[in-house]
């Protein structure tokens, strides 16, 4: 399996390759988005790992072109800028992680490591895969109630007062997870498992990112959400009164 670099910087593409060398990871590397477009056409790559700055096509544009064409490789995105705004616009486009620089060079291989066990088990026989997964979402289609909001599960939808709400499908997974357990609360490590993957590592930042979006979505105020509560320590929790 190899891994796809974007990465404008000569000194830290050539670091992040003698890194990942050592690993037994090999790579194919693009110094800026529309190179990096046309080796993940031609490659095929198991996992991408794109600097957001990048000239001709940056990587945050990169991203969706890829999500586009291939919902399913993992992509990491590594920047300078961590202010939250930037991580949430590139999780909800469709990246698996966003990573601020500076980094440590452990967490970032560790990373890498996980999204291509997660890669290499979606090539898995599908029965293996369900099997992994302790909450995994039903087959077929299906409409939840949570509070006044109403869930078609197949069609990655919400209502409320007649307006519709997209879900992105991790959202969703993170959604059924807490009302299949209502009044229970989820682990982050279960929702990791539900939505990301059982490879997943569980320290990353992305599953609050992704339920600080989700609330903005579905829930009348964020500041005090009454869909998706946090229970601190733990995860988060839905409850049947809400």
């Amino acid at each position: 399996m190899k891994i796809l670099i974007a990465e404008d910087d000569p000194n830290l593409r050539a670091g992040l390759m003698d890194l990942l060398a050592l690993e037994g990871i090999d790579c194919v590397v693009a110094e800026d988005g529309e190179a990096a477009w046309r080796a993940f056409i031609e490659e095929a790559p198991a996992l991408c790992l794109f600097d957001v700055m990048m000239p001709r096509l940056d990587g945050l544009d990169l991203c969706r072109r890829v999500r586009a064409r291939d919902p399913q490789t993992p992509i990491l995105l590594l920047s300078a800028r961590g202010a939250e705004i930037d991580r949430v616009v590139g999780l909800e486009i469709g990246a698996d992680d966003y990573i601020a620089k500076p980094f440590s060079a452990r967490e970032l291989v560790a990373r890498i490591k996980a999204g291509l066990r997660r890669a290499k088990a979606q090539t898995q026989p599908q029965s293996q895969t369900q099997a992994a997964a302790p909450l995994a979402p039903p087959k077929g289609p299906e409409r939840l109630r949570m509070g006044d909001l109403e869930i078609d599960a197949e069609a990655l939808r919400a209502w409320r007062d007649g307006q519709s709400i997209d879900l992105a499908p991790r959202e969703l997974a993170i959604l059924k997870a807490l009302r299949e357990r209502a009044g229970k609360a989820v682990s982050r490590d279960e929702l990791f498992d539900v939505a990301w993957g059982r490879d997943y590592m569980p320290n990353s930042r992305a599953l609050d990112q992704y339920v600080s979006t989700l609330r903005r979505k579905i829930e009348r105020d964020p500041a005090h959400p009454r869909i998706v509560k946090t229970v601190h320590g733990v995860g988060y929790r839905f409850d049947e009164d809400a």
